[in-house]
């Protein structure tokens, strides 16, 4: 028993990880000001949207309404469990504002080092994935409504995972330039970050899969 609750506090010790450099790769990318990742565009613009609200807190209220759109495609078929994906989006929020916070001071004096923020932001991402795949005790809320609408229709998850990515940089796009006049959060470093997060996380995913064989495998029961 003892084995077991250590081996689960080690998995979510690697989500913990994996969210807070996540966290940080969402906040190098606001910093870059080349677009966010397409998962967080919707939260930064609506963060400039109502000025007292963080990209975070943003961020958490839109997990949110994945959780409920979850419940509201699978009814009976949703698992309760799932709800735990409301704290971890919770801690994901939190640790967005943190980074935002820390990293604030990081002059931005030319195009150039917008590029090279926007690659840290990218690559961060990236790892954060690969960490959150490798945990794999609980999915953040936006791969778990993917999931959900997999469930309910034929489309798989590689093709619902770009349809996801691209219905909500076309809703912060829409939303910017209705209520802002303008197109915030989705430049060129929002592509940039649709291509490379998951070239990143897969080439991260190798040494990863050796360290959870390794340190992350489940304990043998006699």
């Amino acid at each position: 028993m003892r084995e077991k609750v250590f081996y689960y506090l080690k998995r979510y010790a690697v989500l913990c990880v994996g969210l807070l450099i996540m966290a940080f790769g969402v906040a190098f990318s606001i910093k870059a000001g080349l677009g966010t990742s397409p998962i967080s565009s919707l939260p930064y613009v609506v963060s400039i949207l109502v000025e007292p609200l963080s990209v975070g807190t943003a961020t958490i209220i839109m997990h949110c309404v994945f959780i409920l759109l979850q419940i509201i495609l699978l009814r009976r078929k949703y698992q309760w469990i799932q709800l735990i994906q409301l704290p971890v989006a919770i801690v994901f929020g939190y640790l967005t504002d943190f980074g935002v916070w820390a990293i604030d001071s990081i002059p931005v004096p030319n195009y150039f080092v917008q590029w090279v923020l926007c690659i840290v932001g990218v690559i961060l991402v990236g790892i954060g994935v690969s960490f959150e795949v490798t945990a794999n005790v609980v999915t953040l809320a936006g791969e778990g409504l993917i999931l959900a609408i997999c469930k309910v229709t034929p489309i798989k998850f590689p093709t619902m995972k770009v349809i996801f990515d691209v219905a909500l940089v076309i809703i912060a796009v829409v939303v910017s330039l209705i209520f802002l006049r303008r197109v915030e959060g989705v430049r060129e470093g929002t592509l940039a970050a649709a291509i490379f997060t998951g070239l990143t996380a897969k080439v991260v995913n190798i040494p990863m899969k050796k360290f959870a064989d390794k340190f992350l495998a489940l304990p043998e029961t006699s």
